[in-house]
């Protein structure tokens, strides 16, 4: 089972106010009078692709534009994995349901499988399953890139291959090349910067500051200058806890004064009096402890007035540190972790620049050779695209029309920063620009009949022709393109007579493998169709609205006559309509004949 796009529901777009498309794998054609809503089920698809939101597209009176997709993924697809990376649930027969609101303020909202995505996760999706393909598309096929474009894409994976490796080979050649470019021009400014920064790290390595010191001499300092105080502080505290050095027997201290009560209870004969010696007994142990500490702190006390000096000056050499560098000392040392990083990117000898020079022109080897294979690969298949397309105006009524696609070298203009010497052309113009798509430079031309110069092919093409051009280049890339649905968005304009029945067996033949969508107005077109939805319009009340509905049989044959110049109202048009399904529907067969046969 292949992905594709099994129901649409349109509702508050344009001039449709609620309508239901549901479409077959083969080819589904769109059709209704001008101004009936067409373009707004391409509108819709534009905005289940993730396309962006206009407001002016909501139609008036609608609270909201909401377009509902319903799609088969199959599991382990492409599209599948999109959906299961967001979280999303198919629904219980298996189906994808995508949807996609705008509101009047601007704002628009996404979900997918029943929970709220980004807007670019519909893109995502969009990009496994739809491939929308308008009369604007005829435009972008006047731009080199769009051409170039083209033909990457029927040059398969082994060109893709190809590309992936030389853009990875370009990225780390533009990385060196900026590199080197900036060191050379900047030296002289990077050696001033890499002096202040040397300069800093010796001064601080002179002081050689460690962490939390000035926070640790503000406390000693602190301590010396104080010495007395605290000393006499002290003192007491000792005496009060040990009694006076001397034993005098009237400062006992609170040891003695424990001790005494300790023998007093122990000798008693009421046991609850003895029940508390042992309480006494611990705030005894922890007296001496406290008593041990403070003779300690008295024998570590320093009062000597040259160690206060030697605090200060220490102190002073840490404030020339923070006052040019950070708040504190922790500042100051992380300041210099980062300038010794700074320092080591700001190498400028000759070595450094010369080993960068030698990387880069390493890497321009290797991208050449890598741009040359680019070249190549784009060349083989220019040939056969150009073969394939050209078969196909053939059938196209363009049978003395040919196209060539040529592959030229794009080469560098002065002081071009992504210039790549490449084997070929003249010394002069041996440096080509190597863009992120290669050096190459990718033109379609158009012969329009023969003896005819051949030209671009916007130059060369009509209107009509163009629509063929394009037309032919998507049934050629369709073969390899793994886009399950294509829309076509009358690509066929200017296109009549035998011309638009041969675009219409293209596209039916696309539809064996490919879900196709077209919105046409050619009732050539519209007799190839699998299904065949038409958008009416109806007027009531100074309101217009249309809505979609599929046509079967004899209503379908008075929507091809009607196509045909309004001749839906007489014999000779429903005639000219009969036989329009007849030769559709003998081209089919005879086709799907044919497939079976090979398979």
């Amino acid at each position: 089972m292949r992905a594709v796009l099994a129901e649409m529901r349109i509702e508050g777009l344009g001039v449709i106010d609620e309508a239901t498309l549901e479409l077959d794998p083969g080819l589904t054609v769109v059709t209704g009078e001008t101004g009936a809503g067409k373009t707004m089920v391409v509108t819709g698809l534009h905005l289940l692709s993730g396309g962006r939101a206009e407001v002016s597209r909501i139609r008036s009176g609608a609270a909201k534009a909401v377009v509902e997709g319903r799609f088969t993924a199959p599991p382990g697809s492409a599209a599948a994995k999109v959906a299961s990376d967001a979280g999303a649930e198919p629904d219980d027969d298996g189906t994808l349901i995508a949807l996609r609101t705008v509101n009047p303020d601007g704002r628009s909202r996404a979900h997918l499988g029943g929970r709220s995505v980004p807007v670019g996760v519909l893109s995502e999706l969009s990009e496994q399953l739809i491939a929308v393909h308008g009369q604007n598309d005829q435009l972008k096929l006047m731009r080199p890139a769009e051409q170039r474009s083209v033909l990457d894409r029927f040059a398969g994976e082994e060109l893709a291959g190809a590309l992936s490796e030389y853009r990875r080979v370009r990225e780390e050649w533009v990385r060196v090349s900026t590199e080197l470019t900036d060191r050379s021009a900047r030296s002289r400014e990077m050696a001033r910067e890499a002096e202040m920064l040397k300069h800093g790290l010796a001064e601080i390595e002179a002081v050689s500051p460690q962490p939390g010191e000035d926070d640790e001499l503000v406390e000693r300092a602190k301590r010396l200058a104080d010495a007395d105080q605290l000393r006499e502080a002290a003192t007491g505290a000792t005496y009060a806890v040990s009694g006076a050095p001397e034993g005098d027997p009237d400062v006992p201290g609170a040891l003695g004064l424990i001790a005494d009560a300790r023998h007093r209870l122990s000798g008693s004969d009421d046991p609850r009096l003895r029940e508390l010696e042992p309480r006494l007994a611990e705030a005894e142990a922890l007296l001496v402890d406290v008593g041990t500490e403070l003779s300690s702190y008295l024998d570590a006390l320093d009062a000597d007035p040259q160690a206060l000096e030697q605090v200060l000056a220490r102190q002073a050499e840490l404030k020339q540190l923070t006052r040019k560098y950070a708040a504190d000392v922790n500042g100051v040392l992380a300041w210099a972790e980062t300038a010794a990083e700074q320092l080591a990117g700001l190498d400028t000898s000759e070595e450094t620049l010369s080993e960068l020079a030698r990387r880069r022109d390493e890497f321009a080897t290797t991208l050449a050779d890598c741009a040359q294979r680019v070249t190549v690969l784009r060349v083989e298949a220019a040939d056969k695209l150009a073969q394939a397309v050209t078969v196909e105006l053939g059938g196209l009524a363009m049978g003395q029309a040919a196209i060539e696609v040529i592959v030229s070298t794009r080469w560098a203009e002065a002081n071009d920063p992504h210039a790549l010497r490449v084997a070929g052309g003249k010394e002069r113009e041996a440096l080509a620009h190597a863009g992120p798509e290669g050096i190459d430079e990718v033109e379609i031309r158009l012969r329009a009949h023969d003896g005819a110069v051949p030209l671009p092919v916007h130059k060369a093409a009509s209107g009509g022709e163009l629509s063929r051009v394009m037309l032919a280049i998507e049934v050629v890339l369709a073969h390899s393109d793994p886009v399950p649905t294509l829309v076509f968005d009358e690509v066929d304009a200017g296109v009549g007579g035998r011309a638009a029945v041969e675009i219409g067996r293209r596209l039916a033949r696309l539809a064996a493998s490919h879900q196709v969508v077209v919105v046409t107005h050619l009732p050539q077109v519209a007799a190839f169709a699998d299904r065949h939805l038409v958008v009416d319009k109806q007027a009531a009340g100074g309101v217009t609205r249309s809505d979609v509905r599929r046509v079967d049989e004899q209503d379908r044959v008075r929507e091809l006559a009607r196509m045909l110049a309004g001749m839906d109202s007489t014999e000779t048009g429903r005639a000219h309509a009969e036989e329009l399904l007849a030769v559709a529907d003998a081209d089919k067969k005879s086709t799907r004949g044919k497939g079976r046969k090979k398979r």
